[in-house]
């Protein structure tokens, strides 16, 4: 299983940006993926995840309900996560990662459920 981020960059606030993660070897029809973030000295939060083995659940952290949107393609197994409104607060390392085997609704009843694989991120800052 590989994870692959894409499209950080430097955002002015208010803006918007749209992060991909390429998955190569499972499906997205059995694993459930995450997007996690990371700022200097913070700890790490779950942001969002999709998954669709329990027919097709999103969720949110409440730190960015109505602004981040989570959505996947299955042919190109690619998640993506489109973030609009943007604030300084949002600055931080993203990553994606999955599991098999388990979906959102359970991952939201467990705390710190470590994913079983990680990509390596892409940063976001929003600065003006």
């Amino acid at each position: 299983v590989q994870l692959v981020e894409s499209g950080g960059g430097l955002v002015q606030p208010g803006g918007s940006l749209r992060l991909s993660c390429a998955g190569t070897g499972f499906s997205l029809d059995y694993y459930a993926v995450g997007w996690y973030r990371q700022a200097p000295g913070e700890k790490r939060e779950r942001v969002s995840c999709i998954s669709s083995s329990d027919g097709a659940t999103t969720s949110y952290a409440d730190s960015v309900k109505g602004r981040f949107t989570i959505s996947s393609d299955k042919a190109l197994n690619t998640v993506y996560l489109q973030m609009d409104s943007l604030k300084p607060d949002d600055t931080a390392v993203y990553y994606c990662a999955t599991s098999g085997g388990i979906s959102c609704k359970v991952i939201e009843l467990l705390t710190d459920y470590n994913m079983d694989f990680w990509g390596k991120g892409t940063l976001v800052t929003v600065s003006s």
